[in-house]
């Protein structure tokens, strides 16, 4: 269960562990409750908790367009019980069978147990990704260009892939780098992302995100 309040930093590591297997709150795109939960928490989670400050970052990334996230299709709720499992015909209690008869059921159980999480480790796992293009601004109509998109495809990280370019005229025989890249949202943080190229500060005056589309 996904806590919807942070009065410690075991609320902090619940959201961690809930975030270890999942992009999002809801689903596999991006909600209001995962704004929801984004304001509740306030600020980055600590370093060591990775899984929730992935998420942090990643949710942070897209400003005022959370905005737009589109209503989540499960309410939050801090201390909902989980539904009680519907038990199977074959597992209804007889008051006057054996002990035998006891020990078989529980046979029974703990194989169609073990069968089912065979199957369910079998199934490969999502991998969330996005395909972004970036706005990549010069100083000045002297800047090297082909050398900016060349410190920017520098850039290596784990999850991250380059695609096409091109450089598109903004005014007074100024044009900027307009690059597409393809990234695996656990591993790269937009934000990390945009940062790194501002780094190149002889050659990028501003990284601005143009496009944003999950994949």
């Amino acid at each position: 269960m996904v806590p919807t309040q942070f009065k410690n930093d075991k609320d902090i590591s619940a959201l961690n562990d809930a975030l270890a297997d999942i992009s999002y709150i809801d689903g596999y795109t991006p909600s209001q409750n995962d704004v929801v939960i984004f304001n509740a928490l306030g600020k980055a989670p600590a370093a060591k908790l990775a899984h929730a400050l992935r998420w942090y970052n990643h949710i942070k990334s897209f400003g005022d367009e959370k905005k737009k996230f589109p209503a989540s299709k499960k309410a939050l709720s801090a201390g909902a019980p989980a539904p009680a499992a519907k038990a199977d015909d074959d597992d209804d209690v007889d008051l006057f069978a054996s002990e035998d008869e006891d020990e078989e059921a529980q046979k029974v159980k703990e194989q169609r147990l073990k069968e089912y999480a065979e199957k369910k480790s079998k199934k490969p796992a999502l991998i969330a990704k996005s395909s972004i293009v970036l706005d990549v601004k010069p100083w000045d109509d002297e800047t090297d260009m082909k050398a900016m998109e060349t410190q920017v495809r520098s850039i290596v990280m784990d999850g991250l892939v380059w695609g096409a370019s091109k450089f598109v005229p903004v005014g007074y025989g100024i044009n900027k780098l307009q690059i597409m890249c393809v990234v695996e949202d656990d591993k790269v943080s937009i934000d990390l992302l945009t940062e790194t190229i501002t780094e190149f500060e002889d050659f990028v005056q501003s990284v601005d995100i143009a496009a944003f589309n999950k994949i």
